[in-house]
């Protein structure tokens, strides 16, 4: 079964993107994989202490989005095969950098700037 453990909520983001976001990830690095069973509704809002209808406005998307497969009345499984999951692993890091991008500029960043800042970063998370 999908674990949301190691979600970690952000302040000012909706929490049924948080749960469409990290669903997507969990894919992309392949530590979630095709036919897995997810959480139920009921089950995942409890242990994210999160209404209900936001659970369900997530489960939504991903149906939509086709990473997931529901039945009514049913459980829920993961919809991914390997060609969803290489796309998935190349927009998303696209994604999270053009967001960050966006950030740095708005701070009045510039590029050398960004990048010394990455590069500092990089080398505190290897030691």
């Amino acid at each position: 079964m999908v674990s949301f453990a190691e979600l970690r909520m952000e302040d000012g983001v909706p929490i049924y993107l948080q749960i469409v976001r990290y669903l997507k990830a969990a894919v992309a690095a392949g530590t979630v994989t095709d036919g897995e069973e997810m959480p139920s509704r009921r089950v995942l809002s409890a242990l994210l202490g999160v209404n209900p209808n936001t659970v369900q406005k997530a489960y939504r998307m991903l149906e939509e989005e086709g990473l997931i497969r529901s039945h009514a009345g049913a459980k829920s499984f993961v919809s991914a095969p390997p060609e969803r999951a290489e796309a998935l692993r190349r927009e998303l890091p696209a994604w999270s950098a053009a967001a960050f991008v966006g950030q740095m500029k708005s701070m009045g960043l510039t590029r050398q700037e960004t990048v010394a800042l990455v590069e500092r970063l990089w080398e505190e998370e290897e030691t």
